[in-house]
């Protein structure tokens, strides 16, 4: 009985065994299969993820950018300059696309300056309408300084360099040149005058600047706009921008007829040059010109406790004041006519 015994529970032994081998190469077998659908996984999930660079195009209707991705074959700077420009210059493979260099429009030379592209264009550039010419120059200027060892591009057309509607010369131009919400295609674009209010050279008055023809995008709020636009400093001659330099917009939103404007800590830099009321009063009446505004709440990095030096505190919600607003006479200037 006791060798019966002694059979049967080997046998079993022999028989656990088995499964147990058959159960681990199942567990292999298992393991590998994960294995492997991970790295298919990985590799259709390498397919799907974006180029590092984008051809910007149009839309068909010419009416917004749109970001095609695009892998390069050339590698070098200069290469991927002429292979940039030959793409922006022809069609897109899909049928909803535009280029935004159009037939009839040549790039006839350029040349890169250090990290300043120039592209000169024919006289034909010209014949562009004002929505055609911004779109395409936003698209031109976006896609090129994708490109390593270039930062800003400028145009020429006919060999001069390319102006504005007033006669001013564009200039250098960045992906920071044309305003867009991050991390949105520029959309349709429109134009407006917006009044800005900008200190005089000697920092104790406000100068009126009227500007005409700025070109937006429209998911572009008209406040941010006007914040964007106070930064970048005046056009005026004997004016200058009361907000303390290498100050940035974190966010700008308007409720119930407020609007509350964060800046960064750049904004408590202290310029004695000009008096904290024209600071103030510059962000304040050049939003308050907008019939949405009737008060303005400025705050460092959303933060509203303490006071702007020593008179303005930033828990105030500050009314329009023109009181600071003084003529280019009185500063002792002249306007450019």
């Amino acid at each position: 009985m006791f060798v019966f015994r002694s059979i049967i529970f080997h046998n079993r032994l022999d028989l656990l065994k088995m499964k147990g081998q058959i159960m681990d190469k199942k567990i292999i077998v298992l393991l590998s299969g994960c294995i492997l659908a991970v790295f298919l996984l990985a590799g259709c999930g390498n397919d799907e993820v974006s180029s590092e660079y984008n051809i910007e195009y149009l839309n068909k209707d010419k009416t917004k950018i749109v970001d095609v991705p695009y892998e390069p074959e050339a590698s070098d700077t200069d290469g991927m300059i002429k292979e940039f420009l030959a793409k922006l210059s022809s069609d897109s493979d899909n049928v909803e696309y535009r280029k935004p260099i159009p037939n009839g429009v040549e790039v006839t030379d350029y040349s890169l300056d250090g990290v300043m592209l120039s592209i000169h264009f024919d006289a034909d550039y010209s014949s562009m309408t004002e929505v055609e010419e911004v779109l395409c120059r936003a698209a031109v200027v976006l896609t090129m300084t994708q490109i390593p060892g270039v930062d800003c591009v400028s145009f020429y057309v006919a060999d001069a360099p390319l102006t504005d509607i007033r006669g001013n010369i564009v200039g250098s131009m960045n992906q920071d040149s044309f305003i867009e919400n991050p991390g949105e295609q520029i959309n349709s674009i429109q134009c407006t005058t917006l009044k800005l209010y900008f200190a005089n050279e000697t920092g104790d008055g406000l100068v009126e600047e009227t500007r005409s023809d700025v070109y937006y995008s429209s998911n572009v709020s008209m406040e941010k706009l006007i914040m964007e636009q106070l930064l970048e400093g005046p056009q005026t001659e004997g004016a200058k921008s009361a907000i303390p330099a290498g100050t940035k917009l974190i966010n700008v939103s308007v409720v119930d007829g407020v609007c509350y404007v964060s800046l960064d800590e750049n904004f408590k830099n202290q310029d004695y040059q000009v008096n904290e009321a024209v600071v103030i009063y510059s962000i304040v009446d050049s939003l308050t010109e907008l019939s949405t505004i009737s008060k303005v709440q400025i705050s460092v990095n959303g933060d509203t406790s303490g006071t702007y030096r020593d008179n303005f505190k930033l828990s105030d919600m500050y009314d329009r004041n023109l009181d600071y607003v003084v003529s280019l006479e009185e500063t002792g200037v002249t306007e450019e006519e």
